[in-house]
């Protein structure tokens, strides 16, 4: 079974000497994302990567060894994997964006009476971090899981216009073997590519006021 989950972290943000006017669709000029750092015992360096959808209507974080896990013979060390990525979006000129939505994915096998949560946050460098979105992962689960945080528009932190700012990422997963006997573990990696994490934009054009 899949699981589905919605929460709204985020507060609103804009310099007073900016006015942002909404756009739809997202600006058509070329867009790079480049992740400039990595910590965390979910992701080793050379374990995560960063992609711009096609469209400019988000990006996608991929892993490739993020798993906490827990039961018998595994170290409690392994219970709670976290990973913090530092993210830098290069928008066109004239525009800034803010995290609207974001798709977190995985795999879980999780026995009855396991316990599984996955968390995040995510905030522009140098501004106040959100708080953290809390999601339970239901057991027992054997399949795929999806966790979504979704933000209002009036709710959304917006990167002040004409500044460069990282946006800084920080996710958790948690296993503990509660009242269950055998091995149950959470993933949010892909070695394929098959399972991405993705953060959907809005895209605001800034125009400075005199």
């Amino acid at each position: 079974m899949a699981l589905a989950l919605v929460a709204s972290t985020l507060l609103v943000s804009s310099p007073a000497s900016a006015k942002l006017i909404l756009t739809d669709p997202p600006p058509t000029d070329e867009i790079s994302i480049e992740l400039v750092a990595m910590a965390g015992s979910g992701c080793a360096p050379g374990t995560a990567d960063v992609a711009i959808s096609p469209d400019n209507s988000a990006f996608t974080a991929i892993y490739s060894a993020y798993l906490a896990q827990a039961g018998p013979d595994i170290a409690v060390t392994e219970n709670r994997k976290n990973c913090q990525l530092n993210v830098l979006v290069n928008a066109p000129s004239g525009y800034t964006f803010a995290i609207a939505k974001v798709d977190y994915r995985g795999y879980g096998y999780l026995q009855t009476g396991a316990v599984a949560q996955q968390r995040a946050n995510y905030y522009f460098q140098g501004m106040t971090a959100g708080s953290y979105a809390n999601h339970a992962i239901a057991a027992p689960l054997d399949d795929n899981w999806i966790a979504t945080d979704e933000v209002p528009i009036a709710s959304q932190v917006f990167r002040p216009c004409g500044e460069e700012r990282n946006l800084n990422i920080n996710t958790e997963l948690r296993v503990t073997k509660g009242t269950s006997t055998d091995v149950s573990y959470l993933t949010m990696d892909s070695v394929d590519g098959s399972i991405e994490t993705v953060y959907h934009f809005s895209w605001l054009r800034c125009t400075t006021t005199k």
